[in-house]
C-alpha cells in the first residue's frame, strides 16, 4: 500500500453558532482502503463527510483529497474533483422524474459533460456490476425494491470510476439478507474500481464485513482508530459499549 494518503483531514473544526460539531478532527485515508466511522446519532458523521465533499465550510483545518487542499479550490476546480467521488446517501437519493439509467448517467452527463447516449451505455454496465438486468433501465425508482433502489444508488457511486466512495448508512432500512447483498457488492465494485471507501454506519454486521479500518467518533474527535481485530481486543469503555450496545456505560454517563 502506498504511503500517500488519497483522503487527510487536520485538525477540522466545524460548528453551527455556538455547538462545535467538529474539534481538532485528523485521519488519513490510503488507496484502496476502507474506513468505516462509527458513533451515535449526532456525533458529526454526516457533516464530515460534507465537509470533505466541500459541501460545508470549516472554521479551522486542511482537508486534502488526492493532494489538493479542497479548502483552495475553486468552483471549477471543485467539480473536477469531485468527478473523481462518489457517494451512496442513506435514502438512495435517487430521483423520482428519472429513469434508472438515466440517475446513473447522471454525473457522467451533468458533471462530466458526457453525451446521454454514452452515459446510458456506461449505466448498462454499472447496473450489470451491482448484478440489476438491463429490463430496470428505463423505468422509474418508485416501481423497485428498496434494495433495488440501493443498488441503483450503488450503481451512480461508481459511474464514474471515483477514486474514493463515501456511504452513508449503506443498510439502514435493509434487512440483513439484503443488507449481506449490498455489502458484498461494495466489497466488490471498490475492490474491482481500486477505490478508497469512507463509510458511516450503526451496522456492526456491516463494519465486520467491509472494514479494513474503524475510527470511532465521539464528542467531535475521532478518540480511538484500529483494524477490526484491534476493535474486538481493545479495553476502550467506547468502542466496547458501542459495538456490544451495552446499555451502560461512557456514552450513556455523558448523555
Amino acid at each position: 500500500m502506498t504511503t500517500t494518503p488519497l483522503i487527510r483531514v487536520e485538525k477540522l473544526r466545524k460548528q453551527f453558532g455556538d455547538k462545535v460539531v467538529l474539534e481538532d478532527l485528523d485521519f488519513e485515508v490510503f488507496p484502496g482502503e476502507s474506513f468505516v466511522i462509527i458513533g451515535s446519532s449526532g456525533t458529526g458523521k454526516s457533516v464530515l463527510i460534507k465537509c470533505i465533499l466541500g459541501l460545508l465550510a470549516f472554521e479551522r483545518g486542511k482537508i486534502y483529497i488526492n493532494g489538493h487542499d479542497v479548502g483552495q479550490l475553486s468552483t471549477a476546480q471543485r467539480q473536477q474533483l469531485l468527478n473523481q467521488v462518489g457517494m451512496l446517501f442513506q435514502g438512495g437519493a435517487l430521483f423520482d422524474s428519472m429513469t434508472v439509467a438515466e440517475n446513473v448517467a447522471f454525473g457522467l452527463v451533468q458533471g462530466m459533460g458526457m453525451s446521454k447516449s454514452k452515459a446510458k451505455e456506461i449505466a448498462l454496465e454499472k447496473l450489470k456490476a451491482v448484478d440489476l438486468s438491463p429490463a430496470v433501465a428505463d423505468i422509474f425508482p418508485a416501481e423497485l425494491s428498496g434494495g433495488m433502489q440501493k443498488r441503483v444508488a450503488l450503481a451512480r457511486a461508481i459511474a464514474t470510476n471515483p477514486k474514493v466512495i463515501f456511504f452513508d448508512e449503506p443498510t439502514t432500512g435493509l434487512d440483513p439478507i439484503i443488507s449481506g447483498t449490498i455489502n458484498d457488492l461494495i466489497i466488490r465494485c471498490v475492490r474491482d474500481l481500486g477505490a478508497s471507501a469512507v463509510t458511516i454506519t450503526h451496522d456492526i454486521n456491516s463494519l465486520r464485513k467491509i472494514a479494513d479500518k474503524v475510527g470511532l467518533l465521539f464528542k467531535g474527535r475521532l478518540i480511538w482508530t484500529g483494524t477490526v481485530a484491534e476493535m474486538d481486543q481493545t479495553d476502550n469503555p467506547y468502542v466496547k459499549q458501542f459495538i456490544h450496545g451495552l446499555p451502560h456505560g461512557p456514552f450513556t454517563e455523558q448523555i
